[in-house]
């Protein structure tokens, strides 16, 4: 229900329709259009109020994140492990981001550069000449940078073991949390515990040698710190699911929107050639090269806007808190809508148009959060657009690519993709003088 001068204060929402949360993700400006920028239905039987408006998601997100928990399934949370830093508030969350964001910051993230982009080029190479899943290839690219950014050049000697019981854990996520044998999440956390034992081993080994790393991992072991075990398990799990997905999506997108815009296709390339112009033959890329690319960075942040991978996100009203006099009650789900805000034409004009050229303007405050805002942001973004940045560049300067079959429309898995994954062919251009 939309707020309105004349309801009285402190009343509570009026009740709306009861939805699944699938039909609520393919029908956000649908509510948006009928019910205006916040009212209140039920998800998944939980009283929920959905908010699309920038002050709104400022007054939850910002202003007033300490009265509002972040939530999620419960099978996901025991997936993940209770002590990962998404289901926490308060000085534990503050010291875990702290030690995220030592490890992410762009002082940290610089010298991964040449590796990342040695893992992308390995990677493009691995897709020449065939029919690939975007989506799925693009996730195997970005767990590698994820075991990369989280145990440095040591990840070599554990990613296959990591991958298998990722890869299995992985499909239980959104499972019912039954757990019997045969079913989805027996299965799940049978490769979590095994995931926490090669994690274990992991530490002790690092422990034994007593050398110091620059890692995620080394910031987790930092002896001031003094987490668990148990508490460093949970973390570098819930790390490697936030890196991983999210980031292949968008890079699904990017290439399905650089195919359907050859004009911004020609520009972005002409941007990435000119850089790999003053490189000698081989030469690797460099942190300063990475910033030399506005419009390649313009186009990330369209595609986070355009096809917004983070719908929406969770929250639950720790107590009854009044906004605009409404009440929330104590309990009460909310949700911050990033999709509707994204998509108001009120804040961005022609919204439904894949233009990077609007972001030569910085838009206004909490009008564009594709990595949510506040304190439960994504601390890893720096790292995402890097990973992005540099996979662009050896695409766009060394390959082409034609989408296979109908690409228009979306399906959800659990975030929006490109229909299918989008199915592509990659072929090697040519060779030319630079």
């Amino acid at each position: 229900m939309s707020f309105s001068n004349q309801n009285r204060k402190g009343q509570c929402f009026k009740n709306r329709k009861f939805i699944k949360i699938e039909i609520f993700e393919r029908n956000l400006m649908m509510f948006y259009d009928r019910y205006g920028s916040v009212f209140k239905t039920h998800v998944l039987g939980c009283p929920c109020v959905m908010i699309s408006s920038p002050e709104a998601a400022k007054f939850v997100l910002v202003t007033k994140s300490h009265l509002f928990k972040p939530t999620f399934p419960a099978s996901k949370e025991r997936m993940l492990g209770k002590q990962a830093i998404f289901f926490h508030q308060g000085d534990y969350h503050a010291k875990l981001r702290k030690l995220v964001l030592r490890a992410f910051m762009p002082e940290s993230i610089r010298n991964m550069v040449p590796d990342i982009e040695s893992i992308a080029q390995d990677s493009l190479r691995s897709w020449e000449g065939t029919m690939i899943n975007t989506y799925q290839e693009m996730k195997t690219y970005t767990f590698n940078v994820a075991l990369l950014s989280i145990f440095g050049k040591d990840e070599v000697l554990y990613r296959e073991d990591l991958k298998r019981c990722y890869y299995i854990l992985e499909k239980g996520y959104n499972s019912m949390p039954v757990n019997l044998p045969g079913t989805l999440f027996h299965k799940s956390m049978k490769a979590r515990k095994e995931l926490s034992q090669i994690l274990a081993r992991i530490l002790s080994e690092r422990r034994q040698n007593g050398s110091s790393h620059n890692d995620l991992l080394g910031s987790f072991m930092g002896d001031k710190e003094e987490l668990t075990d148990e508490q460093i398990a949970d973390n570098i799990i819930g790390v490697i699911f936030a890196a991983r997905d999210t980031t292949a999506s968008v890079m699904s997108w990017i290439l399905k929107y650089l195919a359907e815009n050859p004009n911004v296709l020609e520009a972005v390339t002409e941007e990435q050639m000119a850089i790999r112009k003053d490189k000698e033959e081989g030469e690797s890329l460099t942190w300063g090269d990475t910033k030399k690319m506005p419009l390649t960075s313009r186009v990330i942040q369209e595609t986070l806007r355009v096809a917004s991978i983070l719908s929406f996100t969770f929250r639950e009203a720790v107590e009854d808190v009044e906004y605009e006099g409404y009440l929330i009650p104590k309990g009460w789900k909310v949700l911050p809508l990033f999709r509707n805000i994204h998509h108001s034409a009120d804040i961005f004009s022609n919204p439904g148009k894949f233009d990077p050229s609007r972001f030569e303007v910085a838009p206004k405050p909490n009008t564009f959060m594709p990595f949510g805002n506040g304190t439960h942001s994504c601390p890893g973004n720096e790292l995402a657009k890097l990973e992005m940045s540099i996979m662009i560049h050896h695409l766009t300067t060394k390959y082409s690519w034609s989408i296979v079959g109908a690409s228009d429309g979306i399906q959800y898995g659990p975030f929006a993709l490109p229909q299918n994954g989008l199915p592509i062919v990659l072929a090697r251009k040519p060779e030319i003088e630079v």
